[in-house]
């Protein structure tokens, strides 16, 4: 899952604001009159009035402090990988798919222990343990984590090796061990290891004028045991062979040798087979594969720099050489040898983890799209694009009648790209401004931008140079957009800009109009095809002048300034999300109906869980769908019992952050780039937007309710912390909100744009 697998940082405790910077939130708005409803849109039938909530039981409660009522943030991280994992053994899923979620398991937890495991041995070597709501210390969660991880990772292999490898090899796509290697492969491995291999790699052995080298965060490399000297007489007994990261970790062997089929080696099977040639007139006892994973945070505090982007790139290349969190091996390695290894890398016995099979599973993904086995793969499906905006020559026409809401992956992102391109080339554009978090490789978005800029447009451009795995990339769009003669501006110091938004700013018979857009997810049309997000396409005065606002704070100087309909983090996004809970628990407490629906990725903020505790308590009915992180317990009697928590784990990954208010009647929606977290909602800059006019409020309501009740991705959170998958009962039909949103919005054609 970039990410933006999906990817939490490590969280501080907030701190607060000083006194000139906190600002009163917006009124809450009323609800919105409906607006002219677009010609090609069906309104969606009225749902039914929500239910009694359940009244709570007349038992003693614990108090809201209660560590009991709260689960420990990176276990419950860990629990979300574990449903990944659980994917690869989902038949419904095409075999490639499956063999991707294994992937996505690998790759996840890599990220888990580069942030959160480096986090939580930070604090403890520096003697700062601190426990969370939940109560665990550091060293308790490291050693629980180290169980479960231990357990999952073994169980992974299983599936790798006695399910997946079978049932591909049934479609003839093998990964042939050395062991079933027939003389013809042999040699065909053997010249490829002389040619490709052997010229560009460098083994070290060890003795004192040969330390122990300085490894890559996650290479491949090996440790070689030897017997008998060199031609200097030297008999260290050990050596290391890094595999060089341009060597394809697995390789395709020709069908006139391998047979039939795709067929593929292993580089450590060559590598080891082949280990020998490299130490001539020496004896190699045994060759095992490791892979040593680092912390990867970067130690860079913005406050205390006076060149961020200078800082970050001397910090980019420290992350490769971060200190040692964790470290595989192939579980025929001998255990002096990883002790070795461990002793080396000043880790202990729980942190390592022996494998059997490749030690770097991630390198597989080049596999996962095979062209030769599209069956194996998902439908393709081409994104719709709202009728009102096909072929339209002047998107800003559109868009000044009327909002335009698209989801995506099912909606095309690309009425969004050509928004700013048009923007590019209208005479009539004066300015864009826009923010940038994570927009990839060759962005269509950054691509548009130079070319407003050399057109002579006065181009903002606030990039967020520390969005986690993406700063070297952001560090590069910066210069190229400098030099294009945008003016860049890297955000605010201290606050992460994570806000998607974008105004452009036109003039129309002689006044100045305002375009905006903002979205739940990064500028990023890879991800856009991937991750379920919304965009905002509008022209509205009082939104638009909003974003007006939050850009003048961003780029300049200031108070901050009071709002009309954005909330906003770190000001007013916490408090006007506590105020709506807050006031559906009033109405909870008055006999009135009362009701919240929200999704997104994590909940960790205990201010917010204390608040939707209170809310429960006083009889308001709450439904969450939480892809990832969720620290509140469900279902606890006379705490949350009227609280349900789900997930969904599905062919596309999660993302949209959607809050739903009844608010007596009077229903209220909200999109937002910010999750309810610490991190987010005080100590980012975060956008949350109202979804207004009827017809759009109940469009974005049933697409909401299509997620409860969902019964054959969706993962119920019980109150002991499990997860139980949810299955149809009885007479149900099965029902996907995936599915249900792919089939309603997207095109079921195979060219793919």
């Amino acid at each position: 899952m970039n990410n933006e697998v999906l990817t939490p940082v490590a969280m501080k405790d907030a701190q607060e604001l000083p006194e000139e910077m906190v600002q009163t939130p917006p009124d809450l708005p009323p609800a919105a009159e409906p607006e002219p409803e677009p010609v090609e849109e069906q309104v969606a039938e009225p749902v039914a009035a929500v239910a009694a909530p359940v009244p709570p039981p007349a038992i003693a409660v614990p108090g809201l402090d209660d560590s009991s009522l709260y689960i420990h943030r990176e276990l419950s991280q860990l629990q979300f990988n574990i449903r990944v994992l659980e994917q690869a053994l989902d038949e419904s899923y095409p075999l490639l798919e499956r063999l991707k979620f294994l992937l996505i398991f690998s790759s996840n937890l890599d990220e888990f222990f580069e942030i959160r495991v480096a986090g939580l041995k930070k604090q403890i070597n520096f003697a700062r343990e601190q426990a969370g709501a939940d109560g665990l210390q550091p060293h308790q969660a490291l050693a629980r984590i180290s169980e479960l991880v231990h357990f999952e990772v073994e169980r992974q292999y299983a599936i790798l090796n006695d399910v997946l490898l079978p049932e591909l090899e049934k479609h003839h796509i093998r990964f042939i061990r050395r062991r079933y290697w027939t003389p013809k492969l042999k040699t065909w491995v053997r010249r490829y290891f002389r040619d490709e291999i052997a010229p560009i790699i460098t083994p070290i052995g060890l003795d004192p004028t040969h330390p122990f080298p300085l490894l890559v965060n996650k290479s491949l490399n090996f440790i070689v045991e030897l017997e008998g000297v060199d031609a200097f007489g030297r008999d260290s007994g050990l050596a290391i062979i890094p595999a060089p990261r341009l060597l394809p970790r697995v390789i395709r062997v020709p069908e006139e040798v391998g047979g039939p089929g795709a067929n593929y080696v292993f580089l450590s099977s060559m590598i080891h087979a082949h280990a020998d040639d490299l130490f001539q007139g020496m004896k190699v006892k045994g060759c095992y594969q490791f892979r040593l994973t680092r912390n990867a945070d970067l130690a860079l505090d913005s406050e205390e720099v006076d060149d961020l982007a200078r800082a970050l790139r001397g910090e980019l290349f420290s992350r490769r050489y971060g200190d040692a969190v964790r470290l595989e091996v192939a579980d025929t390695c001998p255990k002096h040898l990883s002790d070795y290894l461990l002793k080396q890398f000043s880790l202990s016995e729980s942190e390592l983890y022996q494998v059997n099979g490749p030690v770097n599973l991630t390198r597989l993904f080049s596999i996962t799209g095979l062209d030769s086995h599209p069956e194996l793969q998902y439908t393709p499906f081409t994104p719709a694009i709202p009728k009102l905006l096909v072929n339209a020559d002047n998107i800003f026409s559109v868009i000044s009648k009327q909002d335009i809401l698209l989801m995506h992956p099912f909606e095309s992102f690309t009425p969004v790209v050509d928004l700013l391109r048009q923007a590019a080339k209208d005479p009539h554009v004066l300015a864009v401004r826009q923010t940038l978090y994570r927009s990839g490789a060759n962005s269509e978005i950054v691509d548009a931008l130079v070319d407003a800029a050399r057109n002579g447009k006065e181009v903002t451009a606030v990039i967020e140079l520390r969005a986690r795995f993406d700063e070297e990339s952001n560090l590069q769009m910066a210069s190229r957009l400098q030099a294009a003669g945008a003016v860049v501006i890297y955000g605010v110091v201290g606050f992460k800009t994570h806000a998607k938004m974008m105004l452009i700013l036109r003039r129309e018979q002689g006044e100045i109009v305002r375009y905006a857009h903002l979205g739940t997810g990064n500028y990023h049309a890879g991800n856009a095809r991937l991750y379920t997000d919304y965009s905002l396409l509008t022209s509205d005065d009082a939104l638009t002048e909003d974003v007006g606002k939050l850009f003048s704070q961003l780029i300049g100087m200031g108070k901050t300034l009071r709002m009309k309909k954005l909330l906003h983090a770190p000001f007013t996004l916490k408090k006007g999300m506590l105020d709506m809970i807050a006031r559906e628990t009033q109405f909870a407490l008055e006999g009135k109906p009362a009701h919240i629906i929200a999704k997104f990725n994590s909940l960790t903020d205990a201010k917010v869980i204390k608040a939707l505790y209170k809310a429960s308590q006083s009889g308001v009915k709450i439904d969450l769908v939480v892809r990832g992180m969720c620290c509140l317990r469900p279902g606890i009697p006379g705490v949350s019992h009227n609280i349900q928590v789900r997930s969904i784990i599905g062919r596309f990954l999660e993302h949209t952050r959607v809050f739903y208010f009844l608010n007596g009647g009077e229903e209220q929606i909200y999109l937002s780039s910010a999750d309810w977290m610490e991190r987010n909602l005080d100590k980012r800059v975060e956008t949350c937007f109202p979804v207004e006019g009827k017809k759009l409020l109940l469009r974005v309501k049933k697409e909401l309710e299509s997620y409860l009740t969902d019964n054959t991705h969706a993962w119920t959170l019980q109150p002991d912390g499990r997860y139980v998958r949810s299955t149809p009962t009885g007479n149900q039909n099965p029902r996907s909100a995936q599915a249900t949103l792919l089939e309603r919005l997207s095109n079921p054609v195979l060219n793919v744009r």
